[in-house]
This record gives structure tokens, C-alpha cells and sequence, in this order.
């Protein structure tokens, strides 16, 4: 009936938090900016790419899996998560170092898993591969 095409995050600084990802997912990269995406921020009175509203991450490969945007909004996060990402990582206890030594934290243990928060306090969930 239908099929995933992209996950968008909501978030205060969409090109922080697209880095973030970016370098925390094997495979994916923030979106180059190419003379065309450059020209649509000028005309929307934007000079410098770390303030897009809107910043994609993408699978290094086309078609290796979904795009995430991260998109700017005013009101902070307040609740629970409704939609999280699930990562895997070879070991769990050096996974989940590395994401904190990144900036995530950690929410909560549940000993086969671990929930953290990124940078700007999104849920997410990682398990053992």
C-alpha cells in the first residue's frame, strides 16, 4: 500500500543534530550542498548552511535505506518520543559508550538494551547486533 520514503525529526538546530546522526549511523552523511540548495537558502534570505531550516541525512548508497530530515521547529521537546530509531551496535556496552562519548545520554538500562536521548533529547534505543 505504501512505502517509507523518509523519517523527519523535529529539533532546534536541524544541522547540529543532522551531524550528529550523520556520524553516528554507519552509511549516511548530511547531504552535500550543490550550487541549486545553496541558491534556495539565498532566496529564502539564508547566507550560511548551518542555519537551513531543513537538513537531510541520507544513505551514503541511494536506496540503502530511509532518508531522515531534521527540521526546525519553535516549541521545544516536552514528552515522550511517539517514534524513536532502534540502532544495533556489535557490542552494547562499547556502543552505548561511544554514542554518550558522542553526547547522547543515557535514560535508562534495561540490560538487553539501552534507551538514550540525543543532543537535544530525542529517544532512542540500542541493542546488541
Amino acid at each position: 500500500m505504501a512505502a517509507l520514503r523518509d523519517v523527519v525529526v523535529d529539533c532546534r538546530h536541524p544541522a547540529s543534530l543532522a551531524r550528529w546522526w550523520a556520524g553516528t549511523l554507519d552509511g549516511y552523511r548530511v547531504a552535500p550542498y550543490d550550487e541549486a540548495e545553496l541558491a534556495r537558502l539565498r532566496a529564502q534570505g539564508i547566507e550560511d548552511p548551518e542555519d537551513d531550516p531543513t537538513v537531510l541525512v541520507e544513505p551514503e548508497e541511494p536506496g540503502a535505506g530511509p532518508r531522515i530530515w531534521f527540521q526546525r521547529v519553535p516549541e521545544p521537546k516536552t514528552a515522550k518520543n511517539r517514534v524513536h530509531l532502534d540502532l544495533t551496535v556489535p557490542d552494547l556496552a562499547a556502543g552505548v559508550a561511544a554514542l554518550v562519548a558522542r553526547g547522547a545520554t543515557v535514560v535508562a538500562d534495561h540490560g538487553a538494551w539501552v534507551v538514550l536521548a540525543d543532543p537535544e533529547g530525542d529517544e532512542l534505543c540500542v541493542f546488541p547486533a
